[in-house]
């Protein structure tokens, strides 16, 4: 009976000291992966303002062309003005 209690302490120790160990791994597997994922969310973060920042200027520029571009009346004008050019111009 006492070798057959020596030999589940030994199992139980056995069991215990390799849980003890796969903890070990998971909490630094673990730690390991929460230090990456901050990182990519960070690198995430600084990508979307680069993005953001690189649209607005766009934006503005696409504004800016917006405001200098002839509007549809201004057209028309210089639309009749050319076909009286053209009809002097045709004409000598």
């Amino acid at each position: 009976m006492n070798d057959t209690k020596t030999m589940l302490r030994a199992i139980i120790n056995g069991q215990s000291a390799l849980k003890e160990e796969l903890l070990k791994k998971i909490e630094g597997v673990d730690k390991k992966l929460s230090s990456d994922i901050g990182g990519l969310r960070t690198e995430m973060k600084m990508g979307f303002k680069k993005v953001n920042d690189r649209l607005d200027k766009q934006g503005k520029s696409l504004a800016y062309l917006e405001d200098d571009a002839p509007t549809r009346e201004e057209h028309d004008v210089l639309e009749k003005r050319v076909a009286k050019v053209e009809e002097k111009v045709a004409s000598i």
